[in-house]
């Protein structure tokens, strides 16, 4: 049962349900449903964040959907904030920000250019501390100290 090495796919959800609280750091390749509390910041290519979820921290994710409580930065391609939403920080987003009518939001919004979105498809079981990023000609380098790079 433990000693199984299934892979481990990247369209599975987990689920932090009312009776979980967590304090630290969180990624995941998949999605996370929130509908306990998170403390500390989230790295996810999709979070939804329940009617009785509530995160304190930041959030990194290509989606997020906020239908429970949020205090801290969200970052993201796609952002919605539902009807019972309330998110007290800056939300930056890069394609688009969905507000339904009742959603409370306390802080800056921002459109920014390209994806916010820092996963890499290998981002949790890479054991060095280099990036791929992608050039402009559309060939990839490797960047050892970000820095430096401008």
């Amino acid at each position: 049962m433990f000693g199984d090495k299934k892979k481990i796919k990247d369209s599975e959800r987990s689920l932090i349900s009312e009776t979980v609280s967590i304090e630290g750091t969180i990624n995941s390749s998949g999605a996370i449903d929130v509908a306990g509390l998170i403390k500390g910041p989230v790295i996810s290519k999709e979070i939804v964040i329940r009617e009785t979820g509530s995160v304190t921290g930041t959030i990194e994710a290509d989606r997020v959907e906020v239908y429970g409580h949020m205090d801290g930065k969200i970052s993201g391609d796609d952002i919605v904030v539902g009807s019972t939403g309330t998110v007290k920080g800056d939300i930056e987003f890069a394609n688009n920000l969905k507000t339904e009518n009742g959603a409370d939001i306390d802080g800056y919004i921002k459109k920014t250019h390209g994806s916010k979105s820092k996963l890499k498809p290998d981002f949790l079981f890479s054991k060095n501390k280099e990036d791929k990023k992608t050039n402009e000609n559309g060939g990839s380098e490797t960047v050892i100290n970000k820095e430096s790079v401008i």
